[in-house]
């Protein structure tokens, strides 16, 4: 109810504006960035690259930097930040900063197994100490490269322009140079609030470079619109979808699993592995919409992707 009173309060003229301008949740915190970039990077490095990539971009990085700020704090050297307005605060950044600096430095357990499940790749601590070795750390988390990132995160690049942190707001129409092509490109929790799946894979193909990965978590439910977990599938007034989306950038498109793995195909990726998360607890088939009547067995109970796929072309280094 709470994100459908939000929803029809964009249209309100003394409301719209604050509604619009909301946080998107998640990133503020930095256990949460913490989490979710070792995820990333421990299921990265197990499907075929074997260290931490030297160039990032994120898709929707929301409320912080932070799981662009967690790569950096272990060897990577540029971050670009694609969403489609500025929702980060520097001052929010810069805590979530010294928060990370802690939890590297004590080498912290992941904070929840979540899903997938990944602790076959960590040690004892559940901690992924064979790609974060404490060579490896001692570097990147030394007090004047934690320094040089707070320059770049202020300033857009270190001193000695070895740290580049960028935004790029609005990202779908930015053509990007040659020469910013990223080794990974990574989404959490963003692809289902994409309006245009096909426009987003397309451009997402541009900023990798040839052999670059793209690692997306894709959260299918229905985000507490409905009771069910599938449940969005079952509003049956497309008029009434519409009212309360169309201004709201976070609202979710409903798009299933199947729409969500051709849009990376029909853009050119090389789809590598497909986890897909089940479950038999949402509505059946007969009470679906109109509109999502023939959604296929899988797609009716697949509440969850995490995608690896790779831009084809000469591989980037290992």
């Amino acid at each position: 109810m709470r994100r459908l009173l939000l929803g029809l309060a964009a249209h309100v003229p003394v409301l719209d504006g604050w509604v619009v301008n909301r946080g998107t949740g998640g990133t503020d915190r930095a256990d949460y960035c913490y989490g979710v970039w070792l995820k990333h990077l421990t299921l990265l490095v197990a499907a075929g690259p074997r260290r931490v990539p030297e160039s990032l971009a994120e898709l929707g990085p929301g409320d912080s930097l932070g799981v662009g700020l967690a790569a950096l704090l272990c060897g990577t050297n540029v971050y670009r930040a694609l969403d489609v307005k500025r929702f980060a605060e520097p001052t929010r950044d810069e805590r979530i900063l010294d928060e990370l600096v802690e939890l590297f430095s004590a080498r912290a357990p992941r904070p929840t197994a979540g899903w997938p499940d990944f602790d076959e790749h960590l040690d004892g601590r559940l901690f992924p100490s064979a790609i974060l070795s404490d060579a490896l750390l001692e570097r990147t988390l030394a007090p004047e490269r934690v320094e040089a990132i707070r320059r770049a995160l202020h300033e857009g690049v270190s001193a000695d322009g070895s740290i580049t942190i960028r935004c790029i707001v609005p990202w779908e129409s930015v053509v990007p140079h040659p020469d910013d092509a990223v080794q990974l490109i990574l989404s959490h929790s963003v692809l289902e609030h994409v309006r245009d799946l096909q426009r987003a894979a397309r451009a997402s193909f541009r900023w990798l470079a040839p052999g670059g990965w793209a690692s997306h978590q894709i959260d299918l439910t229905s985000h507490g619109l409905a009771r069910a977990w599938n449940g969005a599938w079952g509003i049956r007034s497309e008029a009434y979808w519409r009212l309360l989306s169309e201004k709201r950038d976070c609202w979710i498109n409903r798009q299933p699993a199947s729409a969500q793995l051709a849009a990376l195909q029909d853009a050119d990726f090389d789809v590598v592995r497909v986890r897909r998360r089940s479950r038999q607890d949402g509505i059946p088939r007969k009470a679906l919409a109109g509109r999502w009547r023939d959604l296929s067995d899988d797609d009716l109970t697949t509440s969850g992707l995490f995608v690896q796929a790779r831009r084809p072309g000469t591989r980037v280094a290992d």
